[in-house]
């Protein structure tokens, strides 16, 4: 789902003498870095969003499946969260402010742990390690080498952690990878669940690796594993593989490191995406929807007896952003003082499986594949080409849909969990319509 941009050949090196001095006129698109991605696939500019829709600057809307790579779950501008936010920079609240004590830090943690952590019977320490969620990641990987004193990390197939040197070297794909500039080492990648079609018994490789003193690989510090993998294409672990990972780490003195940067905050049912296999991580990554808001804030849960750090030997900048407490402690209260939202996210995803499973059995000899959880769901292609092609028809219809999985042959569907059932209805209608018109025309 990507769009060819022109290169722009002028030598930077030696400016113009029409461009000294002068004022700056070029195409925001010539001014931007080739790095962009997402608005290659969208070349529209957007200007509004609210709940599940986005408007252009041309009028025009669409609705949202996307979600912010996840980091939307309640949608945009929710208005309850939005009162917080103006409230918070009309009474001139403290905005910035590190790792200093303020109210709003103190009442996010508060209930944080009063109405997410205690009601699962979970105990953990907050870390606020940055802005986003490969520095949760970061710090995690950090704090299990200190904690065990040994360097290595054993992450799987497809994963996918941030794009900082140390998250970046437990991530899978190649094209990121390749990225780093440097050799990305002291990691080793295991086959996820259901990798190998299940020929292959769960951890049969690595329990191997672990117990062979001639297998030449070190004693992990940890483990690091999503549920349910959105960047690799929307694969979920069985809860029985989850299990027995969380006893083999256990066997084996490995920390368990669950990334639930993507799939927490309820993107699967339950707030944090490990609840249905019944384990309970040494170490959880949050971020993305965590703030509520789309504001950034990122979390390291570690137990405390790992908590280890001396004071300042893990730090940044914007470990305290004001407004993201505040619409992170008024997202729980509104969404997860009952259960509600987490039934009502079970019913959707049972809808979008069943429409995905209808437009599979239209199309059998394609042998489509209908993945995910809650509502984190994919629809396997027999090609990225056809994925990418099924995105870019829906856009033009007006939907927001990406792709994921190792050659984008996934399309992946990330939607706020409050979309209303009729957007939800017509944004699956459009992908249908989209899917129908790409596998005719295969």
């Amino acid at each position: 789902m990507t769009m060819t941009a022109p290169i722009d050949t002028t030598d930077k090196h030696e400016p113009t003498a029409e461009a000294v001095g002068a004022p700056r006129t070029a195409d925001p698109v010539e001014l931007e870095s080739q790095v962009r991605s997402y608005s290659r696939g969208w070349p529209t500019v957007f200007t509004h969003a609210k709940g599940s829709v986005l408007t252009s600057e041309d009028g025009r809307e669409y609705i949202d499946f996307f979600a912010g790579a996840g980091t939307l779950n309640y949608g945009h501008n929710n208005p309850e969260l939005k009162k917080v936010v103006i409230d918070h920079y009309l009474e001139d609240r403290v905005v910035h402010g590190l790792d200093m004590f303020t109210d709003v830090r103190r009442e996010f943690l508060q209930t944080f742990d009063e109405k997410i952590l205690r009601p699962r019977g979970l105990d953990y320490k907050v870390s606020f390690p940055g802005p986003g969620g490969t520095n949760a990641v970061e710090a995690a990987l950090k704090l299990a080498r200190k904690v065990t004193g040994r360097e290595s990390i054993v992450s799987f197939t497809n994963g996918f952690h941030g794009m900082t040197l140390g998250a970046l070297s437990v991530t899978g794909n190649s094209m990121k990878r390749g990225g780093a500039g440097i050799p990305l080492v002291h990691a080793t990648p295991m086959p996820f669940d259901d990798y190998f079609g299940q020929v292959v018994p769960d951890f049969m490789y690595l329990e191997r690796l672990l117990t062979d003193g001639g297998s030449g690989l070190n004693k992990p510090a940890a483990v690091i594993v999503e549920t349910v993998q959105g960047e690799g294409g929307i694969n979920a672990a069985r809860a029985d593989w989850l299990r027995g990972l969380a006893t083999l780490c256990k066997e084996h003195e490995i920390l368990l490191i669950v990334d639930d940067i993507q799939m927490g905050c309820g993107r699967t049912g339950g707030f944090f995406s490990f609840e249905e296999a019944g384990i309970e991580p040494d170490m959880v990554t949050l971020s993305k929807s965590i703030s509520g808001y789309g504001h950034p804030l990122a979390l390291t849960l570690i137990k405390p007896e790992l908590d280890i750090w001396e004071p300042g030997e893990h730090n940044g900048t914007f470990r305290g952003f004001g407004p993201a407490f505040a619409t992170a402690t008024k997202a729980i209260e509104l969404f997860w003082s009952d259960d509600e939202l987490e039934k009502s996210t079970i019913a959707k995803g049972a809808y979008v499986e069943s429409r995905f499973n209808q437009i599979a059995a239209r199309f059998p000899e394609q042998e489509l594949v209908v993945k995910g959880r809650g509502l984190a769901r994919g629809l396997q292609m027999p090609s990225g080409d056809i994925a990418g092609r099924i995105a870019a028809r829906a856009f033009e219809e007006g939907l927001l849909v990406e792709t994921s999985g190792p050659s984008d042959e996934v399309v992946k569907l990330l939607p706020a969990l409050t979309i209303p059932d009729e957007q939800l209805k017509r944004g699956l209608d459009i992908i249908e319509d989209a899917v129908v018109e790409a596998l005719t025309a295969a």
